[in-house]
């Protein structure tokens, strides 16, 4: 009984650890999730194909100059359970409560609110430091939010603001006005010499979000 219920957990933790990586990643094929994981492709295909039973994960080939097609897995609607949601049907709802009592200026008012609490408190977590310490402290701070944050730094100076998960995905695609303000946020914490423009979009059907900072406006050094 305890071997199987070890095993099982061992599973489990395994299989978490592919959704994540998937996440993060993007698609994947056995072999490079086996050599970030440590253990045998043959362990990740079993585990791989269990997943794709549940509609976890599916797969799409791609050619190689030798041997057969690759198999790139990646993650089906399904798998967003396991990852936080933002309470998006109570968010959902208290919206449209919002606009039904107030009207749409009764919206905006609200996400004014949020705006300004939001740059308040990311403000007061990178305050002080140089370019690239601030954008490590809002991942930080994404990433405890839910939004599976990271920081890829560029050959030119400049950053990727990446974030793999959206929690908040279900209220902006119904509220568009939402991921405007985040853009306003990370443009007003990280100051005016320096250029954010979103270069990818979960709303708008992309894996991931991403914001590309130019250190370079103004002669900004990172």
């Amino acid at each position: 009984m305890t071997t199987q219920f070890s095993k099982k957990a061992t599973n489990t933790k395994t299989r978490r650890a592919i959704l994540n990586l998937l996440k993060q990643e993007g698609a994947m094929d056995s072999q490079a999730l086996a050599s970030r994981l440590k253990i045998s492709a043959m362990a990740v295909r079993q585990h791989l194909y269990a997943m794709q039973d549940e509609n976890l994960i599916t797969y799409t080939e791609e050619s190689r100059a030798m041997g057969r097609p690759a198999k790139l897995w990646q993650l089906t609607k399904e798998a967003d359970r396991f990852f936080p949601d933002g309470y998006a049907e109570l968010t959902l709802g208290l919206m449209n409560s919002v606009v039904e009592a107030f009207g749409e200026e009764g919206l905006e008012r609200l996400l004014d609110v949020r705006t300004r609490h939001q740059i308040g408190v990311y403000q007061s977590t990178i305050e002080g430091q140089n370019l690239a310490e601030k954008l490590e402290a809002l991942a930080d701070v994404r990433t405890e939010e839910g939004y599976m944050a990271e920081v890829q730094s560029l050959d030119d100076g400049s950053f990727i603001l990446v974030e793999n998960h959206c929690p908040i995905c279900a209220a902006a695609t119904a509220c568009t006005g939402l991921c405007a303000r985040e853009l306003e946020v990370f443009q007003t914490v990280l100051g005016e010499d320096v250029k954010v423009e979103r270069t990818e979009h979960i709303v708008a059907g992309a894996r991931r979000c991403a914001y590309r900072v130019d250190c370079s406006v103004n002669g900004q050094q990172p």
